[in-house]
């Protein structure tokens, strides 16, 4: 703005110049001393101005630096021929060896001048690549180079603008030069005329070559414009398509979860059925997703199969236990909340799943029989690879509809008991205490005739006698919740006591020895050395 406004005032200056030397050309044919002196003065004020307009204009800057060199070129090669001819006579210039030295100097801090100083507009250049646009991810790329496009049209308008300045600059120079010598002639006016002259017509030329130049650029800067934009167009549309797809599959994955919530009643097997339904929604993004960012899914596939083969060798476990997982979730033989008995290297873990993800079902140990006579601790947190169901034994206490288990206790009661008493009166206790148990599971078998082929299914309390070591052994069988199994045992081998202590001929039988004691004379009472011994007696 403060260019534009000096050049004005410095047009306008120019203008009442003229008019005022026309004037006085009237008037006045010819000028005193005093008038020269006062007009060279006036001149050289305007031209001081333009002189300092020009050297902060960096395309003068840039031609007047080109010319130096040009002009340092020039005198290279007549100096580099000088000395050859010198070389040729075998004489040494040590002067013309030096200027020849500074002068290339020189010229190594004019490199960056040494070409055209209009060639950049010329040729004009765009500082980045065109991005390619095949995914809403290059959408940033795509905005950074319409950035680019436009800084760069901004950029090379204000180099021709400055450009133009230049050449209003050069005339108006000229035009007070050749006032200041035709008030003052001067040869050294005439050669920084015919100076100007060149340098007014080699601008203006750059100029005019520029405009042309700069049509053809902001075409093809707007036909980038043009087709970036679209390509943007195209995938926000794309990703306006797979929010919508998303979209979609959370609200029909809402309303599957609301069906879900009304039919199912099991906690375990809502459970289960969520989970399903959120791990189906991942799936299914992740394909769109997929689908939708990626060109070439057919190569990508490709690669990916032939990486499989290799990772599913190095990591066989992970791989089973997916498949694993698979077969958990779409076998049905267990559900989160089923109580489970896992054995692994001569070990035994009974307790409830809590969670089944893709590498493992968690269980929270229980106080179960197996932890009373084996572990001796409960309440730890056990983690079962999926893998597991393949190789080693997994029992389902509560498989299906099935939620009650066999029980055992034994009793052994003496040879000389009433054991046919003893059985009536464990069977009776058994009877009494499991006689919920008993109808509970009878149904529970009833309905699972339709999955299974069930050909007994008598939940009857069973009791059985055996003949042993120490005694007689009477085994009571009976059903019993599958997660409470400690407490009806506790109960009903309390009541087993009782009935053994009313009943004198009812004893418990455990580990004992008779020992016989029969008093012989011929043993003596105290010890006999054997020194005491005639050698007759041991003979």
């Amino acid at each position: 703005m403060k260019r534009v406004l000096t050049l004005f005032l410095l047009t306008l200056s120019l203008l009442f110049a003229e008019n005022n030397a026309t004037t006085k050309e009237i008037k006045k044919p010819t000028l005193s001393i005093t008038q020269k002196s006062a007009m060279i003065k006036e001149y050289n004020s305007l031209l001081a101005n333009i002189n300092k307009e020009l050297n902060s204009n960096v395309w003068y800057a840039k031609y007047t630096n080109f010319k130096i060199y040009k002009e340092f070129q020039k005198e290279l090669e007549s100096i580099e021929k000088k000395l050859q001819d010198l070389k040729k006579k075998k004489k040494k210039d040590e002067k013309l060896e030096e200027k020849r030295k500074s002068i290339i100097n020189n010229m190594h801090l004019l490199d960056e001048f040494k070409t055209a100083p209009f060639e950049d507009l010329l040729n004009p250049k765009i500082s980045q690549t065109a991005p390619t646009i095949k995914s809403p991810f290059d959408i940033i790329a795509a905005f950074s180079y319409l950035k680019v496009l436009k800084s760069t049209k901004e950029l090379y308008q204000n180099d021709l603008m400055s450009l133009s300045q230049l050449i209003l600059l050069l005339k108006n120079k000229k035009k007070y030069l050749k006032k200041l010598n035709s008030v003052s002639p001067s040869s050294k006016y005439q050669k920084e005329l015919k100076e100007l002259d060149i340098a007014i017509k080699e601008v203006e030329d750059s100029y005019n070559s520029a405009k042309n130049t700069m049509e053809l650029f902001n075409k093809k800067i707007n036909d980038d414009t043009l087709k970036i934009t679209n390509d943007i167009k195209i995938q926000v549309q794309k990703l306006i398509n797979v929010a919508i797809m998303i979209a979609i599959i959370l609200v029909l994955s809402f309303i599957f979860k609301l069906i879900v919530k009304k039919t199912i009643i099991d906690n375990e097997r809502y459970y289960m059925a969520n989970k399903f339904i959120n791990f189906t929604n991942l799936i299914l993004i992740l394909v769109i997703l997929l689908f939708s960012f990626l060109e070439n899914v057919s190569y990508l596939v490709t690669v990916i199969g032939f990486a499989s083969a290799g990772i599913a060798i190095a990591m066989k476990d992970l791989f089973m236990s997916l498949l694993g997982w698979t077969v958990i979730v779409f076998g049905g033989s267990f559900h989160v909340g089923d109580r489970v008995k896992v054995t692994k290297e001569g070990k035994s873990f009974v307790g409830d799943i809590v969670d089944i993800s893709f590498l493992r079902m968690t269980i929270l140990e229980d106080i179960t029989y197996t932890t009373l006579m084996e572990n001796h601790r409960a309440g730890r947190i056990i983690f079962i690879p999926n893998n597991y169901i393949f190789t080693d034994v997994l029992a389902n206490y509560t498989h299906g509809k099935i939620k009650t288990v066999w029980d055992e206790i034994d009793i052994v009661i003496t040879f000389d008991s009433n054991y046919q008493k003893a059985v009536h009166l464990v069977k009776e206790i058994v009877k009494k205490y499991s006689k919920g148990y008993t109808e509970i599971s009878r149904r529970q078998l009833n309905l699972l005739r339709n999955q299974y082929s069930l050909k007994n299914i008598n939940v009857e309390p069973r009791v059985y006698t055996f003949i042993e070591e120490n005694g007689i052994k009477i085994a009571a069988w009976y059903m019993t919740n599958s997660y409470a199994t400690l407490t009806l045992r506790s109960s009903i081998s309390a009541s087993i006591i009782e009935m053994v202590n009313e009943h004198d001929d009812i004893q418990i039988a455990y580990p004992t020895q008779v020992v016989n004691y029969k008093k012989d004379k011929n043993i003596p009472s105290k010890p006999i050395d054997i020194k005491d011994i005639g050698e007759e007696s041991l003979s």
